[in-house]
């Protein structure tokens, strides 16, 4: 069978995107939400669960022979060659704190990879009715406008994203490096939505980013900022039998200007 283009993906992708956060709105506004823990932990919602079916059933309609990656339903990363694709990276609600809170910092994302390649990639955020986009060498959309990162050169004036794991104690060794970073930025931000914060490094709301997350986080909006012409890589080096762009660990997103001293900083 021959695989579909990308820009035919993305537009799969971008109507999913758009009728999961549909549904993302609705529940939330008609209070249909039951809540629940993964790991007594990390907070679920009924709409994560049913976006994420919604999402999925619609992949597996248009394309049967493709795999799926999903937070919720097929987060399984322990053999990177099954990972080489035709795959697709499914976070049906990205920033589950943020919606139970009824704040607006609510992203889906969903992407797809080909060879551990990122090719497409869709970041709807319904509350803000923003719709962050790209296509692997076709740039990077919002709204279907062009975007494109800042031009930021030093980081006494760079305005930094951020995000803090659900492990209390996992969180105590970061302390140190927050305070570095602010002692050296212009302010912090922690939005509470990795996608998100991503995507607004693409169009210049922030100037970089950085947190160690999972790929159903980035892989989307990892694209778009490459795409609107960010630095996006990692701390150190990715590990052996690993793909590069479903890689989370000490990941960093930023404005070229500030891309350099950001992880020298953070190295530090």
């Amino acid at each position: 069978m021959k695989r579909p283009t990308d820009v035919e993906i993305l537009r799969v992708a971008t109507d999913l995107a758009h009728e999961a956060g549909e549904g993302i709105v609705e529940a939330r506004a008609e209070r249909q939400l039951t809540l629940s823990y993964k790991d007594g932990v990390e907070l679920l919602t009924s709409a994560d669960l049913s976006a994420d079916r919604l999402i999925c059933a619609g992949i597996e309609s248009a394309f049967p022979d493709h795999s799926i990656l999903s937070e919720e339903s097929s987060p399984d990363l322990s053999d990177p060659d099954a990972l080489l694709g035709p795959l697709w990276i499914i976070d049906p609600i990205d920033g589950t704190v943020n919606y139970a809170y009824n704040h607006h910092q609510v992203a889906v994302s969903i992407a797809f990879a080909y060879e551990g390649v990122v090719r497409a990639g869709v970041v709807h955020c319904p509350f803000q009715e923003e719709t962050f986009s790209a296509v692997r060498g076709g740039g990077a959309q919002l709204n279907g406008a062009s975007i494109r990162a800042g031009r930021c050169s030093e980081m006494a004036r760079a305005l930094i994203g951020t995000g803090f794991p659900y492990d209390r104690d996992g969180r105590v060794a970061l302390v140190d490096r927050l305070r570095k970073v602010l002692s050296a930025c212009r302010d912090i931000r922690r939005n509470g939505s990795a996608a998100v914060d991503i995507c607004w490094v693409a169009m210049g709301r922030l100037d970089g980013y950085y947190e160690t997350i999972n790929p159903w986080d980035f892989a989307a909006a990892a694209l778009i900022a490459r795409e609107a012409g960010a630095c996006v890589g990692h701390l150190g080096e990715v590990p052996a039998g690993q793909l590069p762009e479903l890689w989370g660990r000490e990941s960093v997103v930023a404005a070229p200007g500030i891309y350099a001293a950001l992880c020298d900083l953070l190295r530090d």
